[in-house]
């Protein structure tokens, strides 16, 4: 099992190291229903890649049985091609980054956060953690990685398990100090917030350029 998480791990930080989320989840902590939609956003987000991983990993059982020595064909052209829209993405996240003084531009949606409700903050959480393209192809690549591997259905889920706690760090971690100390946190999660709409682009841009090439190196070894 050690093998699958290692193939897991960079994916799952892939998820977990996206500065808009981050940003979402902590102008609702700052936001005046703070606590009903940061549970609601933290819950939204948990199940949308529990669902998204659990999905791609059963779906990736109708693919042909093989030998566990034998190439994957299949699998691997199925990473290259997920591989390169992570490339492509990193692409237009570089240049989309902001010239010198120039402001950081965020969603526009942003705006309404301090008017959202825990359902609305449920349901934003699910959008951005499930249907977001760059998260979704992320899922993509680690449920086939899980449900074609040849490891035991309990060591499957426990990757799965290890998958969304990894994934969902950068958002349970500042949920769950602001509700034990909200006042302490205010001036924290802030100063985070103004750093990561600063360097949103150029994160994700790295960020997808390296796991991008990771798993078309994954791909091109299952041949």
């Amino acid at each position: 099992m050690g093998p699958l998480i290692g193939t897991t791990l960079p994916l799952a930080i892939g998820i977990a190291i996206s500065p808009v989320p981050v940003i979402a989840a902590i102008l609702m902590l700052l936001s005046p229903k703070a606590k009903s939609t940061g549970v609601g956003f933290l819950l939204g987000w948990v199940i949308g890649i529990t669902v998204a991983v659990v999905v791609f990993t059963l779906l990736s059982s109708v693919l042909p049985a093989s030998n566990p020595d034998a190439t994957k064909p299949i699998i691997g052209v199925i990473d290259i091609v997920l591989g390169v829209l992570l490339l492509l993405i990193g692409i237009r996240q570089w240049r989309s980054r902001p010239g010198p003084g120039e402001e950081p531009k965020l969603p526009a949606w942003m705006k309404a956060i301090d008017t959202m409700t825990a359902a609305r903050g449920f349901v934003l959480g699910l959008l951005l953690s499930a249907v977001n393209p760059k998260n979704l192809l992320l899922a993509i690549a680690a449920g086939l990685a899980i449900g074609s591997s040849s490891v035991a259905t309990w060591q499957q889920v426990i990757a799965i398990i290890i998958f969304v706690l990894i994934a969902s760090c950068t958002i349970v971690v500042p949920v769950v100090a602001y509700l034990v100390a909200s006042n302490a946190m205010r001036g924290p999660l802030d100063n985070l917030r103004h750093w990561l709409a600063s360097n949103n682009a150029t994160i994700m841009a790295v960020l997808m350029f390296v796991i991008g090439f990771v798993v078309i190196g994954k791909g091109i070894g299952q041949f």
